[in-house]
């Protein structure tokens, strides 16, 4: 059967508002490319390029869920029977430049307002519930980056401003856990409970229960920030972007010694592992940018989901997938279930 005339296929088939996807057609016709649209559930998308076999667009902000991918053709003629899922909004008017995080005892979704740097926000910290109520947090901490809890559920939270890791308590009190860590960004937690905290200029430190820490491995300064997350071989992946354009996720072992795990990405930021040992990172990817999976062995690498501006990711226990940019949090039912790690 001849393939004319229709999709084959979306990639990545998941986005959010902004991202850009590719649209693989058979025969889609170019007679009038004026006359060219895509639409998600109806609403109008915006084609950046297209060719018989391949449209680029842009995903329109939409409410959110499965939508309908339709592509209209230069003679008029409709292509459907594709879906693409697109984010859900939780919450935006937010400054995230790492992962949010889940409270593993509620499912509560824990983001920031960081600002820039020395800047002090009326509230840096916010709760999303599980009804998707937005919620301050009271305790002050001048631009919170890093957000990670520990085997016991306690919440902490890196401050990039005076290099300090603070304790949030139940009663929402910032209480400071770890000082003189330098520029404390990322944070993450060990298979047995330890932290380590990213300095963004290129150390990794590890702390002790009560808030002692050592210098543990050394790696190349970041232009931005640390982000650290824990694999299922409890070793330390790492990423740090710098001003290359073929930046590396790193891969520490437990003696603090660094290796490349997979190297190709552009300013790799927050990343999250899968509970089958893949690896998400939002990133560029050969130009496309959004959040990249990478096989557990890091040899293969694509895209999972198109966004722009994406600064990290999370995981709930539902399977939905939390895609953070600079700006706002999206929820994608992906079915998608993360570590208890890091």
């Amino acid at each position: 059967m001849s393939e004319a005339g229709r999709i084959v296929r979306v990639d990545p088939a998941a986005a959010v508002t902004g991202g850009e996807v590719v649209i693989e057609c058979a025969g889609f016709n170019m007679s009038e490319p004026r006359s060219c649209a895509v639409t998600f559930n109806g609403t109008r998308g915006w084609i950046v390029g297209a060719s018989p076999r391949r449209v680029l667009a842009v995903v329109p902000e939409t409410k959110g869920g499965k939508a309908e991918l339709t592509l209209v053709g230069g003679d008029g003629r409709r292509l459907t029977g594709a879906r693409v899922i697109v984010g859900r909004e939780l919450a935006g008017d937010l400054h995230l430049v790492a992962n949010p995080a889940f409270d593993p005892d509620d499912g509560s979704l824990y983001v920031t307002r960081s600002g820039s740097r020395g800047q002090r926000m009326p509230v840096s910290l916010f709760r999303i519930d599980t009804s998707g109520e937005l919620a301050t947090v009271h305790g002050e901490i001048v631009n919170p980056t890093g957000i990670a809890f520990d085997k016991t559920g306690q919440m902490f939270v890196t401050s990039r401003m005076d290099g300090t890791v603070y304790r949030v308590t139940p009663f929402d009190e910032a209480v400071a856990f770890a000082r003189n860590l330098g520029v404390a960004t990322g944070l993450a937690f060990d298979s047995v409970g330890r932290m380590y905290v990213g300095d963004r200029t290129g150390t990794i430190r590890r702390v002790n229960g009560i808030g002692e820490a050592e210098e543990w491995a050394q790696l190349e300064p970041s232009v931005a920030a640390y982000h650290l997350a824990f694999g299922p071989d409890d070793a330390l992946y790492v990423t740090g972007p710098t001003v290359s354009s073929f930046d590396a996720v790193m891969r520490v072992d437990g003696s603090g010694v660094a290796e490349v795990f997979y190297r190709g990405l552009g300013r790799p930021q927050g990343l999250a592992f899968d509970r089958d040992g893949n690896l998400y990172v939002a990133a560029s990817l050969r130009g496309r940018r959004g959040i990249v999976r990478i096989s557990r062995d890091g040899q293969q690498a694509e895209m999972a989901v198109a966004a722009v501006n994406v600064v990290g990711l999370a995981f709930s226990a539902a399977g939905d997938m939390v895609v953070a940019t600079n700006e706002a949090v999206y929820s994608l039912p992906l079915g998608i279930h993360g570590t208890l790690l890091g």
